[in-house]
């Protein structure tokens, strides 16, 4: 039974997307709900959360790898490289191969290591465009979990996932409906039961042209300048943030 979660990465398991005031970094997220479940289950469980926002694969490793190493943990979840993807010239073999080498790294000290696939943004026209290489990254990181005996969360095969409701206003990042869909899925990754259950969304509304236009103007103004605009002056969404939970503390 593990008792010491340290979940390391980029804002996906830092929880942005899945905003709560009364967090710190004012985000809540899969990992914090998947905490939450093993902690009711346990007294002795500990969680630390290291993921912050912005982080390239490289930043994650370099910045968060040895912290988790120090918190000798025995569950360890790692998603990173989303970001690069995004990135037009991102080596898509190499990003493997660092990836490989922290997930390996991991599962020497004995804990139970939880990795998972990208999201299929095929319904996405803007994202389509990434299916190619996000497949080819979850290809890779499927090798890597069989070989190193890691768990794998295959959130491209969560068809639900593809449903826009579950995400925020940016695209980018799932809301709490998503982030909980998540959370059941890595939980039943792990084998454990939890008291979770996932949206009830009903069918989609027919596909409005007009108003799908007006949509996404406003993500454009509101989310796709402002990011291109860091990206011009070398800046991330969490240049100023520290992680949200860098000690193994109890959950409540």
């Amino acid at each position: 039974m593990s008792q010491r979660f340290v979940a390391l990465g980029d804002s996906f398991t830092e929880g942005v997307g899945d905003p709560d005031a009364t967090r710190p970094n004012g985000v809540r997220g899969w990992a914090d709900r998947v905490a939450e479940q093993l902690a009711a289950a346990d007294p002795q469980f500990r969680y630390a959360n290291l993921a912050i926002r912005g982080r390239l694969l490289e930043q994650v490793i370099a910045e968060q790898l040895e912290p988790a190493l120090a918190l000798q943990p025995d569950l360890v979840s790692l998603y990173a490289g989303g970001n690069d993807l995004l990135r037009p010239k991102a080596d898509i073999d190499a990003l493997a191969a660092r990836l490989e080498d922290a997930v390996g790294q991991l599962a020497k000290t004995g804990a139970t290591v939880l990795l998972f696939t990208g999201v299929d943004g095929v319904e996405d026209p803007v994202f389509r465009k990434l299916r190619g290489r996000t497949a080819i990254y979850n290809e890779h990181t499927r090798v890597i979990a069989a070989r190193h005996g890691a768990l794998l969360v295959d959130m491209w095969g969560m068809r639900q996932l593809r449903d826009r409701r579950l995400w925020s206003a940016d695209r980018l990042h799932l809301n709490s409906l998503g982030h909980t869909e998540v959370a059941i899925a890595a939980l039943e990754a792990l084998g454990r039961p939890h008291l979770l259950s996932p949206a009830a969304l009903g069918s989609r509304e027919p596909a409005d042209r007009r108003r799908q236009r007006a949509e996404n103007l406003q993500w454009g103004r509101e989310h796709v300048l402002p990011w291109i605009g860091r990206r011009l002056r070398g800046e991330s969404s969490g240049d100023t943030l520290a992680a949200k939970r860098p000690q193994l503390l109890p959950v409540n």
